[in-house]
């Protein structure tokens, strides 16, 4: 069964539910990305959580990427990937 730690945050008056995932996460198909997301989503729903799903990951030079709506970009651009790990505060599983 996946288990995923999240950290549910919110910012700017916005519910994010940010996800750290494997690295490999990144070398898909940008496709793939987006319907992982969506499973991500929906569990994440299902677990009660409410906002806008957003994984993570570190790249193959230790920097973190992330897959998020334009407007949230600059948010993630100056957030660590230490700062996502130290805000984990949930799990969601299924």
């Amino acid at each position: 069964m996946p288990r995923y730690k999240v950290a549910h945050v919110k910012e700017q008056g916005i519910d994010l539910i940010i996800i750290p995932v494997d690295a490999s996460f990144g070398l898909e198909a940008q496709n793939q990305q987006e319907e992982f997301r969506e499973q991500l989503e929906a569990h994440a729903i299902s677990a009660g959580l409410k906002g806008t799903v957003v994984p993570v990951w570190r790249d193959a030079f230790g920097t973190m990427k992330f897959l998020a709506p334009l407007n949230w970009h600059p948010f993630f651009k100056g957030l660590s990937y230490d700062q996502v790990l130290a805000s984990l505060n949930r799990e969601i599983f299924w």
